[in-house]
């Protein structure tokens, strides 16, 4: 069975699943196309990868909404492209504190983030619903090199920039206490 991703083309909705990975870990998956990573922790909630519109960060904010009403404090960012960085403003709302990127990753938004918003919006169409909605480009505000360890209560979380993979910025997050990874497009 192969796998097909969005293109012009590609206009069939896609099936959405969210699925509990481990006590704290779930993954908002949408059959190949840009998936969101969830943790919940004692007392916030980090999303992984945001969605390419706000409007379209609301259905992952729904299914969140369904287990728990903790404050979502935290977006990281794997990597810079449009369509999983765009939605991070629809977070706002929901007790958003940081947007956490490496420094690399920042530095691809101030390199061609406007030409890379313009080619996914061009290129994608489906994956940008409500493309409306985007404010602008999205800007970290926490940015790190190396690893960067965050505490959601007693659970641990690692975001670590391991070296260049799919971009210069790539990010994975570890959940050591419970041995899953987010990976964004590195795998």
């Amino acid at each position: 069975m192969s796998t097909k991703f969005a293109s012009v083309a590609d206009l069939e909705e896609k099936k959405v699943s969210f699925i509990q990975l481990s006590e704290h870990c779930w993954a908002f998956t949408t059959e190949g196309d840009p998936n969101t990573g969830v943790i919940i922790g004692d007392d916030a909630v980090m999303i992984i990868d945001a969605t390419a519109t706000p409007v379209m960060a609301q259905d992952v904010i729904s299914r969140v909404r369904e287990i728990t009403d903790k404050p979502i404090k935290y977006v990281t960012l794997t990597h810079y492209h449009a369509v999983r960085v765009l939605g991070a403003s629809g977070y706002k709302s929901e007790g958003l504190e940081q947007i956490i990127a490496s420094r690399d990753t920042y530095d691809l938004i101030v390199e061609r983030g406007q030409q890379d918003m313009d080619s996914e919006i061009g290129r994608f169409p489906r994956l940008f619903n409500s493309v409306e909605s985007i404010p602008g480009l999205t800007w970290p505000t926490l940015t790190f090199e190396g690893e960067l360890s965050l505490w959601l209560g007693k659970l641990e979380v690692k975001v670590m920039q391991l070296g260049r993979g799919h971009t210069k910025g790539d990010t994975v997050v570890w959940v050591p206490g419970e041995q899953v990874l987010y990976s964004g497009d590195l795998v």
